[in-house]
């Protein structure tokens, strides 16, 4: 049956786009993605983006403030919640394998409005999650040049973060990935297999070499007795305080908890591998494979440094900004020290790439589907990749990155993941009840138990973050929701087929 001739199941907000036509669609010359990538290439991506500021950085907050050695456990709980999703991530990009991630799984599933929110969502998490790593990696590289090589950059060019106006390191390493990622997706893959290695050889280098210097006495008491918790008052005070007039604690088992609402934020990441599965050579044997081998790869990295790190130093000691680096100094160890904040530096990059390359693939997607101007889903002719999109999202962060400080918007990267995780676990839902026929290369396993307890898990974790966050999300959403309704309501594909309309 053509395209033209095969209207959507319903014609109002909520009609849903079928999964052979979001896969037919991926087969039009112009608007078609090269397939250049492996289950290995997939799993470096997922690798690559996943250790980053949360490992070299969450460890010591969370150890000093809110559990104690207990914090490996921390993120023993936080790689649980995230592979729940994962397994959800995993049934739909295999059996969707389309560009776009939980957009793409939304349309199929939910309809065009959830899909729409959800796409709009991962958009600003994506562009903010990339900006916010850049001006991480900014502020590393200038400790570095000054620390080793004596070089200052101007305070004017050193960003508002350091006190000044504009961020040059930050500009100036967006617009290079963004020329990387026009180029082509095995190049990326390349120089991300390159760094990850790298990234790597830091986090085994400080499990190894840290091992030996593990005191005893550093895991007693394992767990610390629970503290109560100080947190904000009025919208700073987290959602489920204000909500149930519950109040979070430090330490003890529910702090091991509240640690995770805190370190699960170094597992964000792997969802952007969903992204890429429409360059995927076998996206239905090799994304599972890639989402679910980075997760796991990644936690249990992150459990053996969390560990080598509290016995290396006494929880109360650590640092809340460096802590792997300043566990080595505290032990009379500068050459690891450096080689610790140089892997920072370096691992920041691909963190830095794959979120770029994931908002331009979503934006991709909304682009093919009318929701977005059309003209941002013509591929480059040669090199395959959405040039268009890619170029001006490049240019819109970088400009981001150099001229705000982010700091206050970041908590939105965490609730957008989040929102995206409960929307793919419905969807997985949905979909099994309205189209059990599907072939599906990856089946979540026990449908709707795991999906309804992924759900409860991010919700729960939602509920951590502080009003203020929430209301800040609120008002991008219902700003997406007027975009709708003004531009992609009546320029969707979808919503022409459905009116018999050409497009």
């Amino acid at each position: 049956m053509s395209t033209q001739q095969q209207p959507p199941r319903s014609t109002g907000a909520f009609r849903t786009k079928t999964v052979e036509q979001s896969i037919r669609d991926t087969e039009e010359p112009e608007h078609a993605l090269k397939k250049s990538l492996s289950a290995w290439d997939l799993t470096v991506f997922g690798v690559g983006v996943i250790i980053g500021t949360g490992i070299f950085v969450l460890t010591g907050i969370a150890a000093k403030e809110n559990a104690g050695p207990a914090t490996a456990l921390s993120f023993v709980a936080a790689g649980i919640v995230c592979a729940l999703a994962a397994l959800c991530y995993a049934e739909f990009a295999s059996t969707v394998p389309v560009a776009g991630s939980a957009y793409t799984f939304s349309y199929a599933s939910i309809g065009e409005l959830p899909a729409w929110i959800i796409g709009w969502d991962l958009v600003l998490e994506f562009a903010l999650g990339t900006a916010v790593v850049a001006v991480g990696w900014s502020g590393y590289v200038r400790a570095l040049l000054e620390t080793n090589l004596g070089l200052q950059m101007p305070t004017a060019l050193s960003g508002p973060n350091a006190g000044g106006h504009f961020d040059l390191l930050a500009f100036l390493l967006i617009l290079a990935l963004t020329a990387v990622l026009v180029i082509g997706m095995k190049l990326s893959a390349r120089i991300t297999a390159i760094v990850v290695a790298i990234k790597v050889t830091v986090v085994l280098l400080v499990i190894v070499a840290g091992a030996f210097f593990i005191k005893a006495e550093n895991y007693t008491p394992f767990i610390p007795p629970a503290e109560p918790q100080e947190t904000g008052s009025g919208l700073a005070a987290p959602l489920v305080q204000l909500l149930f007039g519950y109040e979070p604690t430090n330490f003890g088992v529910m702090g091991i908890f509240t640690a995770a609402s805190i370190v699960f934020f170094a597992f964000i990441g792997f969802d952007v591998v969903a992204t890429a599965a429409e360059e995927t050579r076998n996206p239905q044997r090799d994304m599972p494979r890639g989402i679910l081998g980075s997760l796991l790869i990644c936690t249990v990295l992150y459990v053996a440094v969390t560990l080598v790190v509290t016995g290396m130093q006494r929880y109360t000691e650590m640092s809340a900004t460096a802590p792997l680096a300043d566990a080595f100094k505290a032990v009379d160890q500068p050459f690891f020290a450096g080689a610790i904040s140089l892997g920072a530096a370096v691992g920041l990059i691909t963190v830095c790439m794959i979120l770029l390359l994931g908002q331009t693939r979503v934006f991709f997607a909304m682009s093919r589907d009318g929701l977005l101007p059309r003209f941002f889903s013509i591929t480059h002719p040669t090199f395959r990749t959405p040039h268009r999109a890619t170029i001006v999202l490049g240019v819109v962060i970088a400009v981001i990155a150099g001229f705000t400080s982010l700091q206050a918007l970041a908590a939105l990267v965490n609730i957008g993941t989040l929102f995206a995780f409960v929307i793919v676990a419905l969807g997985v839902i949905i979909l099994r009840n309205t189209r059990p026929d599907l072939h599906r290369a990856f089946r979540t396993p026990w449908v709707p138990v795991l999906p309804a307890a992924s759900i409860a898990a991010s919700l729960w974790l939602m509920l951590n973050l502080p009003a203020e966050t929430w209301l800040r999300f609120a008002v991008w959403m219902a700003l997406g929701v007027v975009v709708y309704y003004l531009y992609g309501r009546s320029h969707s594909r979808l919503g022409k087929l459905g009116r018999g309309a050409e497009f």
